[in-house]
């Protein structure tokens, strides 16, 4: 019975990869099965001994993979340091947030001592955003690795990032030239159930005449915080460092922080969806892990496209 209950769960896992196996952009989810067998858990006991130290590390590890992702595709081109001739994307103010640099250093060190030139910095990357996701008590998925390295960074690449000041059908349309459905977007916006957003990124809302989405006595938290200067943070809800669906909620209450938040539950197309996450847990995770997934192969580099960074922090 043992015997078949493991086959059985073994075909299931082989049918799940099987979507990503032998594909257009030659990803696998066994990727380093015989080249790096321990590299998943060199990743999983990284991050989670990281986040048992400061579990606020986890809102850092999920933007660092979706802003390396949307700039150049996943590739670590987000990891990569200024030299005295180029600067690179870290330097953009929107990176201001991501966090864990010295955790993916940390990852990519052991790595290298187990299976020197084998895992990609994109995919430390993408793993260590999966656990991050999991251990805060979001969604358990699993995504295709096999990514390369990119060879450039630059911080005039990051302009085309969404802004928090875009509203819903700016969102739509610049997700959907990446490929993403509305709901895929709504989805990846839930990521900010985890983290903080600086003052810097929604005092515009409390600007004479203040942001009449809002509701009034969170106006007043939200100037309170900035109070504090450019700097000071604000919980995106309640529950910072942990994975659930209460972000949602909070835009039902018009608490969304930042005006691209509180823009979902503003428009027709994008509300619906942001209400039946606030009621269905389930369901958002769901979306968010086919989402993630989804995200996780924008414009991957494989072969000589890229390379295999011997320090994420710099080209080989």
């Amino acid at each position: 019975m043992a015997m078949a209950n493991f086959l059985a769960v073994f075909l299931l896992m082989e049918l799940i990869a099987g979507g990503y196996r032998d594909g257009a952009n030659g990803l696998r989810m066994d990727y380093y099965v015989f080249s790096c067998p321990f590299a998943e858990a060199i990743v999983r006991n990284t991050v989670t001994s990281a986040l048992r130290s400061d579990p606020t590390l986890a809102a850092g590890l999920v933007r660092m993979h979706f802003h390396d992702c949307w700039i150049q595709g996943c590739d670590g081109s987000v990891l990569i340091d200024s030299t005295k001739d180029n600067r690179a994307e870290k330097e953009s103010p929107g990176n201001q947030s991501v966090r864990g640099f010295e955790l993916i250093d940390d990852v990519k060190e052991q790595l290298e001592k187990q299976c020197p030139g084998v895992v990609s910095c994109a995919d430390i990357v993408a793993m260590a955003a999966r656990e991050a996701v999991a251990l805060s008590g979001g969604p358990v998925y699993d995504i295709p690795k096999g990514r390369k390295d990119g060879r450039r960074s630059k911080v005039e690449d990051t302009l085309i990032a969404p802004a928090p000041t875009f509203n819903a059908s700016e969102l739509v349309r610049v997700f959907g030239l990446r490929g993403f459905s509305a709901q895929d977007m709504v989805a990846l916006s839930g990521g900010h159930t985890l983290g903080v957003a600086r003052c810097l990124t929604f005092k515009n809302r409390l600007s004479d005449p203040v942001d009449p989405t809002m509701d009034s006595d969170f106006s007043k938290t939200l100037s309170k915080t900035c109070s504090g200067g450019d700097d000071a943070e604000q919980t995106f809800d309640m529950t910072r460092n942990n994975f659930d669906n209460f972000y949602f909620q909070a835009l039902q209450r018009k608490s969304g922080v930042l005006f691209s938040d509180q823009t979902l539950y503003n428009n027709p197309i994008t509300k619906s969806i942001v209400k039946g996450y606030a009621m269905n847990q389930a369901k958002f995770f769901l979306d968010f892990e086919q989402a993630m997934v989804k995200m996780s192969l924008l414009d991957v580099k494989e072969g000589s496209q890229g390379e295999v960074r011997a320090d994420c922090r710099k080209i080989n």
